[in-house]
């Protein structure tokens, strides 16, 4: 007996994939790809991009075919980026563009068609060839994407929105056209009364060109709206790239000299001064400081670093002068392995289909069955092949309901515009799926929960606004992010402090100086000692714990004698604990996910009443807890605001993003939280499951209005009228619908 084993994936690439309309054309495209022996693809509809692991037996070239094969195009990756020195590239040309231009081509040319169709009185001699002459252009130019679409998935069996709207709109015109060249609706004189009888009609007198164009332009509309909110799916990465120092000054024969960061290579030794951004990984060679890796590591206390320690790119240097050597560069930094996270994570999430299209699939094959059912029927009982003809177009005529194009824009606009108002920004259609689901929401620590930013909580001592005074002058000199929230505090309690005198950095331990005549020292325990002043029971207690906490004190003393410790830590946002009650109300379970230490974590989490705390993680590891719940079965939101958390956001079923944070950690987000505050996150929420509703309610009464009518139109009984009529208040009923969402109230309070 002879086993088959599957060759194994060794090679992997991205393929740009064009033609895509939809959802369930990325699913053709990826059923497609899997089809070759040893391949796994994941096709993205948002950033309309495959990534495929294949064997060495496959060529690249294979894998395009196999793609051309299902009716799209794809083409191989190209180059990253140029080279330095290189020209800037020209900027992309705008995808929607093309959308935008048959939108406006096509509204220009409906409005007079449906306006002559629906109002007798605009009805003059010859009007009904105006309107095949306005009509035409919009169903041969504006509608071809969905002609093209449809054709695609005829080949392939199967039917989407795409079908149904090409269908549709090609049944309308056709007749009418028809109509007008070989029956007596191209008379002079021709009128459609306004009159909303049933009765057997002679078909060859009747258009429906309004339909045609009406449904094409109200289509279109919804596919620009929502080609425009796709387009910002490929943003998270370019806005994380950006983040990284632009220039650096490296040590060339003992000089400094200024180049590009692109240009750096493994070995290359750079100055990094107070303030600016560490070019790329490396090890430091000379001089002490503070690193600020907030944004990558999400810890809060910025991390003391020597000679000989690590430090990561596009991290900011908050002390002294630093001199370091490259040790990665390019994609090897963990900055590019962070980029490469969140496009994984983009890629692999999976994307929902629409639910028009669901709906389509459905729909389509059962109106075709009826009107061929019905041409059947009328030929068998004897009626003539004109009536027969004239019943089955006109079933496929009212089964194209113009409000489905409406539907889903009207409720995003309203529901987005709603959202605006309240400090939430909705991305697009496709994410309000996961709100209704979502039974999980992952919280980051830091600048999500707490401020993210280090305040003084508590002085222990006997003279405790003297010692907020004299460590605030003393502290004010030094750039230190502990140092600023002390000299913080005391200007806000004293106002103007005065000056400090032979202020010193004692590296590694403090800093110290002459205040009104008094010798002050602040910083760590081992710094006072120095000195012989050494902290007493109560201080030493105070201070273990704060530290226990996780929290930073530091020791303070004056006139030879340690007199108190002041403590400093991030603190919990003032409307985090009833945020976390309200997501609780919501049927959620909230996980508290950090890079922070443990303590730190566990008192926060105390503080706001989350039960679940997952401590001391690193970015890619964030991913990782968030793909570990769901292979539990757990649909999982995640809310962060920093670049470490970009990756997490992207790969979450939902990712919520606060808008106090960093750029790439909104452009990985679905949902951006405008407001620093938590409690946002659950209007988010509430909102988007409201617009969802709003949604699905509008594509059931779109469909309404057209299936009530399609006994009349089997029946031989279709007034043009009645078609527009349904057309009308199907449209009239989706847009009052989806109004209603302008009456959404925040819990917090907002406006």
């Amino acid at each position: 007996m002879t086993t088959t084993t599957q060759p194994r994936p060794t090679g992997e690439l991205e393929l740009s994939i064009g033609g895509m309309t939809c959802a369930s054309c990325a699913m053709r495209i990826e059923k497609k790809l899997n089809k070759l022996d040893g391949v796994t693809a994941t096709v993205n509809y948002a950033t309309e991009k495959a990534k495929v692991a294949f064997p060495e037996s496959i060529a690249p070239d294979e894998l395009i075919a196999q793609v051309e094969a299902a009716g799209y195009t794809a083409e191989l990756p190209k180059p990253a980026t140029p080279e330095p020195g290189a020209a800037a590239a020209e900027p992309e040309e705008d995808p929607t563009r093309s959308l935008r231009q048959r939108l406006i081509g096509s509204a220009v040319l409906s409005v007079p068609v449906i306006a002559m169709a629906m109002i007798p009185a605009l009805q003059f001699t010859y009007w009904q060839w105006i309107s095949l002459t306005l009509a035409a252009p919009v169903l041969v130019w504006a509608a071809w994407p969905f002609h093209k679409a449809a054709w695609a998935n005829l080949r392939h069996g199967a039917a989407t929105m795409d079908t149904l709207i090409s269908m549709g709109t090609l049944a309308a015109f056709l007749w009418s056209l028809y109509a007008l060249l070989f029956g007596s609706a191209g008379v002079p004189g021709m009128t459609h009364p306004f009159e909303l009888t049933i009765q057997r009609m002679s078909g060859d007198a009747n258009i429906y060109l309004e339909v045609a164009a009406g449904v094409t332009t109200f289509i279109l509309a919804g596919r620009y709206f929502e080609a425009r909110s796709k387009r910002r799916a490929g943003a998270a990465l370019r806005a994380l790239l950006e983040l990284g120092a632009k220039d650096v000054a490296v040590l060339r024969d003992g000089r400094e000299q200024r180049i590009p960061a692109g240009e750096l290579v493994v070995g290359d030794r750079f100055v990094v001064r107070p303030g600016e951004k560490i070019a790329t990984d490396g090890v430091i060679e000379d001089g002490t400081s503070a690193v600020d890796a907030s944004m990558l590591t999400g810890e809060s206390v910025p991390v003391e670093v020597a000679p000989g320690d690590p430090v990561v790119g596009a991290t900011v240097n908050a002390g002294g002068r630093l001199v370091v050597r490259a040790t990665r560069v390019g994609a090897d930094t963990q900055l590019a392995q962070m980029a490469k996270l969140v496009e994984d994570a983009q890629t692999g999430k999976a994307q929902v289909q629409r639910l028009a299209d669901r709906i389509s699939a459905v729909f389509v094959p059962i109106v075709i069955a009826l009107s061929a059912g019905t041409l059947a029927f009328w030929l068998g009982a004897g009626g003539s092949v004109a009536a027969a003809f004239t019943a089955a177009v006109a079933v496929l005529i009212i089964a194209c309901p113009c409000a489905l194009g409406l539907a889903t824009p009207t409720a995003l606009l309203v529901g987005t515009g709603r959202g605006a108002q309240l400090g939430i920004l909705i991305k697009g259609p496709e994410v309000l799926e996961s709100t209704r689901r979502i039974d999980t929401v992952v919280l980051d620590k830091t600048g999500t929960v707490t401020s993210g930013q280090m305040s003084l909580v508590e002085i222990h001592g006997t003279e405790k606004d003297e010692a907020l005074r004299l460590a605030g002058v003393l502290e004010h000199a030094s750039e230190h992010p502990i140092a600023k929230a002390i000299s913080r505090a005391a200007r806000e309690k004293f106002g103007e402090l005065p000056e400090v005198e032979g202020f010193t950095n004692v590296e590694g331990l403090g800093v110290q100086g002459i205040v009104e005549g008094k010798a002050v020292l602040a910083g760590r325990a081992a710094l006072l000692a120095d000195w012989s002043q050494h902290l007493t029971p109560e201080l030493a207690e105070a201070k273990a714990a704060a530290e226990a906490d996780g929290k930073t004190a530091i020791a303070l003393g004056w006139d030879g004698r340690a007199r108190a410790v002041l403590v400093v830590a991030d603190t919990v946002k003032p409307t985090s604990a009833e945020a976390i009650r309200q997501l609780r109300g919501l049927g959620l379970t909230p996980v508290l996910l950090t890079g922070d230490n443990e303590a730190v974590a566990k008192s926060v989490a105390a503080e706001v009443g989350i039960g679940e705390v997952i401590a001391e993680v690193l970015p890619a590891d964030k991913v990782d807890v968030v793909k570990r719940l769901q292979a539990e079965g757990k649909v999982v939101a995640m809310v962060g605001d920093g670049v470490n958390d970009a990756a997490a956001l992207a790969q979450a079923d939902l990712g919520l993003a606060m808008g106090t944070g960093t750029d790439v950690a909104i452009e990985a987000s679905d949902l951006t939280l405008v407001r620093g505050d938590l409690r946002a996150a659950v209007d988010a929420i509430r909102l988007s499951r409201r617009t969802l509703g709003t949604i699905k309610g509008n594509l059931f009464w779109a469909f309404a209005y057209n299936v009530a009518a399609l006994p009349l139109a089997a029946a031989g009984l279709l007034n043009p009228m009645i078609a527009g009529a349904a057309m009308a208040f199907s449209s009239v009923f989706v847009v009052t619908n989806s109004l209603r969402l302008r009456g959404f109230r925040s819990t917090s309070g907002a406006a």
